[in-house]
């Protein structure tokens, strides 16, 4: 063999080893590559978070009584799922108890809010005290407590509005007599709503004049009015007549459905455009509650009721030019 030839056979064996060990390093690094891709697939992903939420002039959210959750984390993914801003939450149940059936004052249920609220870009609209709705506003013993306990929620949750129904007995139009003990009630109230920085939302059955001239003997803008479409579309009043002699100030927060019947956009006694002109007219700002507008002949359908009166709000009060 020549010096050549052994030049030749050495150098054939330096390529075969360098290829063959190139090779293994190739099969090592595939090899790395996969068993990084099972180690990821093995650890549990997180939620999905979407990107922040553009920020509204109008806010819309549904009563988690209304979707069949009251008082029930189950109620945020609802509200994520249906496209809304937010939920507002219930009190519970008040009956004989001397104040709500409620958990929102416990510490771990308040972080399960905080955690679900977080995960899934969402906020509390309001804290609702339905549980009135079956009571006697101006002659229940313990109001105050009870109304005490929601405030002491409010703060725990950084929730800034609460829902109030005055009751049976608290509808001064067919008790007028219960004035001066309702005024006397939301006086009380308004002081510790001011202490705690928050502000309660009154639904009454008078018009919008007489509302004023409430809100004034009262004389605090830590109880407002909660304008409830429903409730003057019943008694035949104008919406936007109302809500104009209301003005911006004294409307805290709104309840922007009627009684069940059809949804909001087949709704004659409600047009939609004209009252998102007026609110802008008037400088307003804040949360669209839905309660209702349920389609009669399915009301116990909640996906296909609110994710329809959802998407008809959002297609009237989130353009793109908002």
């Amino acid at each position: 063999m020549t010096a050549y030839d052994r030049s030749e056979t050495v150098n054939s064996f330096t390529r075969r080893r360098f290829l063959g060990a190139a090779t293994l390093a190739g099969l090592l690094l595939a090899q790395r590559r996969l068993w990084a891709d099972d180690v990821v697939k093995a650890v549990p992903e997180k939620a999905e978070r979407r990107s922040p939420r553009k920020p509204q002039r109008y806010r819309i959210a549904a009563a988690d009584i209304m979707l069949l959750k009251r008082q029930k984390l189950g109620a945020l993914p609802l509200a994520h799922e249906l496209g809304l801003d937010g939920v507002e939450v219930d009190m519970g149940g008040l009956g004989d108890r001397p104040t709500f059936d409620n958990k929102l004052n416990d510490p771990a249920v308040q972080q399960q809010y905080f955690d679900k609220l977080a995960e899934l870009d969402l906020e509390i609209s309001s804290l609702a005290m339905t549980g009135f709705f079956s009571q006697s506003f101006p002659e229940r013993g313990g109001v105050e407590r009870t109304v005490q306990d929601c405030i002491d929620a409010m703060v725990a949750l950084k929730v800034k509005t609460a829902f109030l129904p005055l009751g049976i007995k608290g509808d001064l139009q067919q008790h007028p007599e219960m004035r001066p003990a309702v005024v006397a009630r939301l006086k009380q109230i308004a002081v510790r709503a001011e202490k705690a920085g928050v502000v309660v939302g009154v639904e009454t059955s008078l018009g919008a004049a007489d509302e004023v001239k409430l809100f004034d003997e009262i004389g605090s803008l830590s109880v407002r009015s909660y304008f409830n479409f429903s409730s003057a579309i019943k008694n035949g009043r104008d919406l936007c007549a109302e809500m104009r002699t209301l003005g911006r100030e004294r409307i805290c927060q709104i309840h922007c459905t009627n009684e069940d019947g059809v949804w909001l956009e087949n709704d004659p006694k409600i047009d939609l455009p004209k009252v998102k002109l007026t609110l802008d007219e008037l400088g307003w700002s804040g949360w669209l509650v839905m309660e209702r507008s349920r389609d009669a002949t399915d009301p116990r359908n909640v996906k296909r009721n609110f994710g329809a009166n959802a998407a008809y709000l959002r297609s009237i009060f989130q353009t793109a030019a908002q």
